[in-house]
C-alpha cells in the first residue's frame, strides 16, 4: 500500500475518533495491567463486569496478593480460563512487590518478565498507560492490517514490525486503538461492514461487502426475530379455539 493511502486511512480514522482509548475500565497502570491479563481470550465487557467488583475490594498488588488464587478466582470466575489467569495475576503481584516496590515497570523487558505478560500485553501497557508509540497486534488488528493491505504479515510480529514502518509518526501513538476499534466494530471477521466503512475506497480488500448483501443479512436477522412471536400468537389462537370447543 502506498504512503498516500496510508495517510488517508489514518486521517479518516482520526477524524471519526479523535481521542481513541481502550474499552477496558481502569484508573491506574496496575488496574490496566490486571485487566489486560484477564482479557486474553475474553471480551472487554466480561472483564469490566468482573473488575468493577474486584477493584472495589482489591486494586493494588498488596491487596490482590492477599486474596490468593482461590480468593481472586471467586471474583473472576465469569471470565474464561479464570483459574490460570488467577495464578498469573497472583504471581505477577508477588513479583511486582518483590522486584518493583509494587509499581508497574515502564521498560518492555521488565514488563515481559511478569507472569501472564507477553509482548502484546507489554505493548498495551506501554501505549495506554505510559503514552508510548507502540502497537499491540491482536486478532482484530492482524485482520485489518492484512485485509486492507496496510501491513500484511503471516504472524503478529511481522504485522507489528510492518505497521511500525508504514504508520506515519503523527498517528503512531493512537494507531493501536484506531485499528483495534475498526476491526472490532466495522471490519469484522465474518462479514465486514464495508458500506459503512470510512476507508472503503482506499482499502485493498478485493471481496468488499455490498450494501445489498448487508441489507439481506439484516433482513434475515429481523425475520428470525419475528418468527417466534408469530408462532406464539398461532399457538395462543389454537389454545383459545380448543378451549372454546371444550366449553
Amino acid at each position: 500500500m502506498n504512503r498516500k493511502k496510508v495517510l488517508v486511512i489514518f486521517s479518516r480514522l482520526r477524524d471519526a475518533n479523535p481521542n481513541p482509548t481502550t474499552e477496558l475500565e481502569y484508573t491506574t497502570p496496575f488496574e490496566l495491567l490486571v485487566a489486560v491479563i484477564l482479557s486474553a481470550q475474553a471480551t472487554d465487557k466480561s472483564v469490566n463486569l468482573a473488575t468493577r467488583v474486584l477493584f472495589k475490594h482489591a486494586n493494588t498488588p498488596q491487596a490482590i496478593s492477599k486474596l490468593g488464587v482461590a480468593g481472586l478466582s471467586r471474583y473472576i470466575k465469569t471470565i474464561g480460563l479464570y483459574n490460570a489467569k488467577a495464578k498469573n495475576v497472583i504471581a505477577m503481584c508477588e513479583l511486582l512487590l518483590a522486584k518493583h516496590d509494587g509499581e508497574v515497570p515502564r521498560l518492555r523487558e521488565e514488563l515481559e518478565e511478569l507472569p501472564g505478560v507477553g509482548r502484546k500485553t507489554a505493548n498495551v501497557i506501554l501505549n495506554t498507560a505510559f503514552g508510548e508509540a507502540t502497537i499491540a497486534v491482536d486478532t482484530h488488528i492482524f485482520r485489518v492490517a492484512n485485509r486492507t493491505g496496510l501491513a500484511p504479515g503471516t504472524n503478529v510480529r511481522q504485522v507489528e514490525d510492518e505497521l511500525a514502518k508504514v504508520v506515519p509518526e503523527e498517528f503512531l501513538k493512537n494507531a493501536h486503538h484506531w485499528l483495534l476499534l475498526h476491526g472490532r466494530y466495522v471490519c469484522v471477521a465474518r462479514k465486514p461492514k464495508c458500506p459503512e466503512c470510512v476507508i472503503r475506497d482506499v482499502c485493498e480488500y478485493t471481496a468488499k461487502t455490498k450494501a445489498e448483501e448487508q441489507e439481506l443479512g439484516r433482513n434475515a436477522k429481523r425475520a428470525k426475530m419475528l418468527v417466534a412471536p408469530e408462532q406464539d400468537g398461532t399457538q395462543r389462537a389454537q389454545k383459545a379455539t380448543k378451549s372454546t370447543k371444550e366449553k
